[in-house]
């Protein structure tokens, strides 16, 4: 073993957490030969707590003595057998360690030097970002590594409190360490730490009452793997020490911008921005390009209204006047739009393993049934991309309707439009905690039924207790209490919720109730009362069902996402047989139009007109609906 501690021909170095100009800082863990594959693989199948640099061959005799103050860390079967600032001054040597734990001879020239990217430039990179020295938290979680060979451990994870207007700062510099980008923000609890003021490994540190707990995959995985595969010997460096590589760290690209509920690459967030934008287009509005008439328009410039319409491509600033009422459609919904609020739901629906989506908007009170043919398509097309992303998926509606959408989404599957069937429920109000029966096994909430509550297109709750149409109309006598669902999700922890809706009286859209009713047509009444977390607005709700799809899947094929996702941990692309099978579960004019088929063959009519024709909110599907869909798979699938 003393001739571990005599090799320095390669230049190698040790250092505390300030490196040397030249070298990259590397955690040292040094094994017997026999164990080298399998941990090789283990670094490889968890890159982000373990990021290989360098293996180095067995017998391989380089590493130089340490750094004053700092220490080495020798393990006999998994146990710390003691701490030693050389070797050389240690009590044990290779020969007798092995010879006390199994009985086998084991040679220092049976051993092999491994060195993992080392994440001290994490402090000195949140320096840079805060203006001010953040020390880290380490702690395990119950998030267990990918298993290979003898080697299987729960992730540890670096935590530094971040202030809420530095997070995008600290997400950006941080990128470039070894670990990458961070693994979790916010709760611990959803990592399976009890109790931050209680690290594991390293000191406490204390979060102020605004600050965010963002946590890092973290090196000292590999002290875990050690202690639970139990090696006859194993090294490591001590929490404060590294070994300096030749070599400096190249850079990466920028980092992804957090989000509520995780982090996606900018290229992502800028292609579901695209979504939003298109999904947000109100209906009727005329545009001053392509197939749709300019004959109701002006144009102003700034000396005042021409009475010919100038050249498109005129470099005149000019803004579009609408000199005849627009249509009825066109009920101003762009004053309703939140910024990223579908980037924000489809990142919270990515982590979610069981949704409930429920849709019904019973508008035509007079025939039957009363149901319209917007919120059941967008409803379908959602739960085709979370049934094909491993997601449970559950259709919850009126009582009324129960049998009327089994049976729909038992067409929807014959054709092919949904992949598989979902149960379809019904919720009735039945005692006070009959939402929490709904949502959570035997009532508990540690034992949630679903993470996350869509509502598309379903009738909302107004101030006075009942349910309007956009006329004014109270329906409640059709409408089951199924806000009470979203009320009772809002005050349960890690259950988060969605709202779509073009007009604002839809279940979710109390979010932006002030809006509604002082923004839309007889809002004071019919405005929903009751919020999601994240209020998606659209020109047709069946656009943002939509929107929602393809926001998932450009999430999924986005390695940071996926990276996140996972917690650093696994391969962070997709199989292409993954991607293909996303692919194919993807929104199409003909799985939109074959559904709205099947609405019609059942009754259902048109929002608007009460037309019992292929359209939606008045609007034929072609060229209307399927120009949208078109729109959006061209921005989801478009490789720029």
């Amino acid at each position: 073993m003393l001739a571990a501690v005599k090799g320095a021909s390669l230049g190698l170095r040790y250092f505390s957490s300030n490196c040397s100009k030249g070298y990259r800082q590397a955690h040292l863990v040094i094994l017997p030969k026999h164990l080298a594959d399998d941990f090789e693989a283990f670094c490889h199948s968890n890159p982000a707590p373990l990021p290989l640099l360098e293996r180095r061959q067995w017998g391989d005799n380089s590493c130089p003595p340490l750094a004053k103050d700092d220490v080495i860390r020798i393990y006999q079967g998994g146990v710390l057998l003691e701490n030693v600032s050389s070797l050389q001054n240690s009590s044990v040597s290779a020969r007798s360690a092995s010879q006390q734990s199994s009985g086998l001879e084991v040679k220092w020239s049976d051993m092999v030097c491994f060195y993992l990217g080392c994440s001290f430039g994490l402090e000195a990179g949140l320096k840079k970002a805060l203006a001010v020295v953040r020390k880290a938290s380490m702690y395990k979680t119950a998030v267990p590594c990918i298993q290979a060979g003898v080697f299987s451990c729960p992730l540890v994870v670096s935590m530094c409190p971040i202030p809420p207007s530095r997070l995008q700062a600290a997400v950006q510099v941080t990128h470039q360490n070894p670990h990458g980008a961070p693994v979790h923000i916010g709760d611990a609890d959803l990592l399976g730490i009890q109790d931050l003021s209680r690290p594991d490994y390293g000191g406490p540190v204390e979060l102020q009452p605004a600050d965010v707990p963002v946590f890092w995959a973290c090196g000292v995985t590999a002290v875990e793997a050690i202690i639970s595969s139990k090696p006859s010997l194993a090294f490591t460096h001590s929490a404060g020490s590294s070994v300096g590589l030749p070599g400096v760290q190249g850079s990466s690209p920028m980092g992804p911008p957090p989000h509520s509920m995780g982090l996606a690459s900018q290229r992502a967030v800028s292609k579901v921005r695209k979504l939003e934008a298109i999904i947000g287009e109100d209906p009727g509005v005329p545009r001053p390009a392509g197939r749709h008439s300019l004959s109701n328009v002006s144009w102003v410039c700034p000396r005042g209204l021409l009475p010919v319409r100038p050249a498109l491509n005129t470099s005149s600033p000019c803004v579009l006047r609408v000199l005849k009422p627009p249509p009825k459609s066109q009920r101003g919904i762009k004053a309703l739009f939140i910024q990223d609020e579908l980037i924000r739901s489809c990142l919270a629906l990515s982590h979610a393993s069981s949704v409930a989506i429920t849709t019904g908007f019973p508008t035509h009170y007079m025939h039957s049934p009363p149901d319209e043919t917007d919120g059941p398509p967008g409803a379908v097309a959602m739960a085709t991309m979370l049934l094909s992303l491993g997601k449970k998926v559950t259709l919850v509606v009126d009582r009324r309707a129960l049998e009327m959408n089994q049976a729909i989404i038992a067409e929807a599957v014959k054709k092919g439009v949904l992949k598989s069937t979902i149960p379809v429920v019904t919720f009735e109000e039945s005692g006070p905690n009959s939402a929490l029966h709904f949502l959570c096994h035997h009532g508990d909430p540690t034992e949630p039924r679903y993470d996350h509550m869509v509502a598309i297109e379903r009738s909302g709750r107004a101030a006075d207790g009942n349910y309007y149409n956009m006329r004014g109309i109270n329906i409640k006598h059709l409408v089951d209490p199924i806000d009470d669902l979203f009320i009772a999700a809002h005050k349960l922890a890690g259950m988060t919720s969605t709202g779509i809706g073009d007009g604002g009286n839809e279940l979710g859209m109390g979010k932006v109730k002030d809006k509604v009713k002082s923004l839309m047509p007889k809002g004071e009444l019919i405005a929903c009362e009751v919020p999601a977390d994240y209020a998606i607005t659209a020109g047709v709700s069946n656009w943002g069902g939509y929107a929602v799809a393809c926001g998932l899947y450009l999430l999924h094929t986005c390695p940071t996402h996926l990276r996140y996702l996972h917690k650093g941990l696994g391969k962070h692309h997709l199989t292409s047989q993954a991607l293909q099978h996303c692919t194919a579960n993807l929104p199409s004019v003909d799985k939109e139009e074959s559904i709205l088929s099947t609405l019609v063959d059942f009754g259902i009519r048109s929002g608007k007109t009460g037309n019992l024709a292929m359209e939606v909110d008045g609007l034929t599907f072609h060229p209307s609906h399927s120009d949208i869909i078109a729109k959006l798979l061209k921005v989801t699938l478009d490789s720029d």
